[in-house]
């Protein structure tokens, strides 16, 4: 029992070594937060718990044959990833205040579509990042003691709640806290909010197609 309980809190402590880390992610949240309220924000945080869910899976379950087609395709990924990123900058940089929403949309179909795609944005971020498999890999070994070796699916299937439950908490804490702010942000602090997050996401993005050229030349 208490091998079980030492495996989650081990997948906590995985989900929030890979959540709280400042980046791309964090930046989209923040703002998003800031923009259109705590529940847009941690919505967008649970698309990014999504993505590190699934490279748990993949790492806790040994699934070797995915694992190699994440690497096999990681220049393909970066270049989506990077793509992205500079996308999101570009889109963050320009953003409108006027066209802000709030939490409470006329339409609850509206509302719906537009938290699905607010999730399904952040989830293509974090898995178009092969690099994060072989974080997970690393941070298993260290904490779950599960790479390397064959665990079971119960051992594996506690580290990766553990992993699902730190990651959204993290984003649940981090969008609660920015969240106090938005009802006092005003129009010019939210344009300074987007055009400097704006270039910080963009600029990520351009690391990652710098990061790859290198490798490829």
């Amino acid at each position: 029992m208490f091998d079980y309980i030492y495996l989650a809190l081990s997948g906590v402590v995985i989900g929030l070594i890979v959540a709280v880390p400042i980046g791309p992610v964090n930046l989209i949240c923040i703002r998003r937060t800031l923009a259109f309220g705590p529940l847009n924000g941690f919505v967008s945080g649970l698309g990014a718990a999504l993505g590190d869910t699934v490279f748990a899976i993949v790492t806790g379950f040994s699934l070797t044959y995915i694992a190699q087609l994440i690497e096999g395709y990681s220049r393909i990924l970066e270049l989506a990833g990077g793509a992205m990123l500079i996308y999101f900058g570009v889109h963050t940089f320009l953003a409108k205040v006027e066209a802000r929403i709030e939490d409470k949309l006329a339409s609850k179909e509206k509302g719906r579509a537009t938290l699905f795609r607010t999730m399904a944005s952040t989830f293509a971020l974090t898995i178009t990042n092969p690099a994060t498999l072989l974080g997970f890999a690393a941070l298993f070994a260290g904490l779950g003691g599960l790479a390397g070796g064959h665990p079971s699916i119960a051992s594996a299937s506690f580290v990766v709640i553990g992993v699902a439950l730190g990651s959204a908490g993290w984003w649940l804490a981090l969008t609660t806290v920015v969240g106090l702010f938005h009802a006092s942000i005003n129009d010019r602090t939210m344009r300074l909010i987007n055009q400097g997050s704006g270039l910080a996401i963009a600029g990520f993005g351009m690391a990652v197609l710098v990061h790859l050229a290198m490798k490829i030349f």
